[in-house]
């Protein structure tokens, strides 16, 4: 699969591998676009997945720091980058992104009994519980960044807000800001890595404007929340949380709105009993494109 380009000034293409893979729904079929980083034959295989407006770009500078111990696989979710959309947006929930990653699994693991380290940031987390609870799962390794059972309401109102505004941009000067002011709770980065976690997302609009990479449609499932269906998920999730049994570290950006000290802390005591990290100066959710953030990965995912 080809890779898209932008045509801004000044872009430079990575050097990791782009793939793809062809799920099912019960709408029909679908691609999953992923990136792939290291050695295809290493045996340590590490699974990147990104937040529900993000892509697998995100993890270009943790990919290339891990390279060397594993072969990482960096999927875009259905719906965001360079992979498909579903016919039937009301599918863009957590069931289908498990079934979808079952899909990637068994294109990359060389046999069944390969396990496999998982990185998911927010939804990407949400993803790797739902996969860890599964009995015979293949994860080994599990790292929840600023995600929990517990989802606040408020925090979910206002990403469900976000994710469905058509918001077009004349410039891709324009655009950047924008990814800049929504995305401050990322905590300080420089001018070039805003540029670049902006240039990820932003796509070029057929009308010749900017705007974003993904399906809007992604957030129907949200609007369609209510308090007593937000409850009964948080049950749901708890019960997938306590049936994991690999190590697990949780890494919580100390500012975060979406996952609370309270719920972070009782992650830590039940369930797989997490290990816990906190990041200062940081919200939802810590990006891990600096070293000291990547340090905190690198450490857990080496363990043995």
């Amino acid at each position: 699969m080809a890779e898209q380009q932008n045509t801004e000034p000044g872009v430079t293409h990575d050097a990791a591998a782009i793939r793809s893979v062809q799920c099912i729904s019960p709408a029909g079929l679908h691609t999953m676009a992923y990136k792939e980083w290291g050695a295809p034959d290493n045996p340590n295989v590490l699974v990147c997945v990104h937040g529900v407006t993000r892509v697998s770009d995100d993890f270009d500078n943790l990919a290339r720091a891990l390279s060397g111990d594993f072969r990482v696989v960096c999927p875009d979710v259905v719906g965001r980058g360079r992979s498909g959309r579903l016919r039937n947006p009301e599918l863009y929930r957590i069931p289908q992104y498990v079934s979808d990653m079952v899909t990637l699994l068994a294109r990359v693991l060389h046999d069944d009994t390969q396990q496999v380290c998982w990185f998911g940031t927010s939804m990407g987390g949400l993803i790797g519980m739902g996969l860890a609870a599964l009995p015979d799962s293949p994860i080994r390794r599990l790292v929840l960044n600023d995600i929990g059972p517990v989802l606040d309401p408020a925090a979910l109102q206002r990403i469900g807000d976000y994710i469905g505004q058509d918001v077009r941009f004349a410039t891709f000067e324009a655009g950047v800001q924008f990814i800049r002011d929504v995305s401050a709770p990322f905590g300080p980065h420089t001018d070039e890595e805003w540029l670049k976690m902006a240039r990820d997302v932003l796509r070029r609009q057929p009308d010749g404007t900017w705007g974003r990479h993904y399906d809007l449609n992604l957030a129907l499932p949200f609007r369609a929340a209510t308090p007593e269906s937000v409850a009964a998920d948080q049950h749901l999730l708890w019960a997938a949380y306590d049936a994991i049994r690999c190590p697990t570290l949780v890494v919580r950006g100390a500012e975060s709105d979406l996952l609370s000290p309270a719920c972070a802390q009782a992650m830590t005591a039940r369930g797989p009993r997490a290990q816990l990290a906190e990041i200062a100066g940081v919200g939802h959710a810590p990006t891990f494109v600096h070293e000291d953030q990547i340090a905190i990965a690198r450490d857990f995912l080496r363990a043995p």
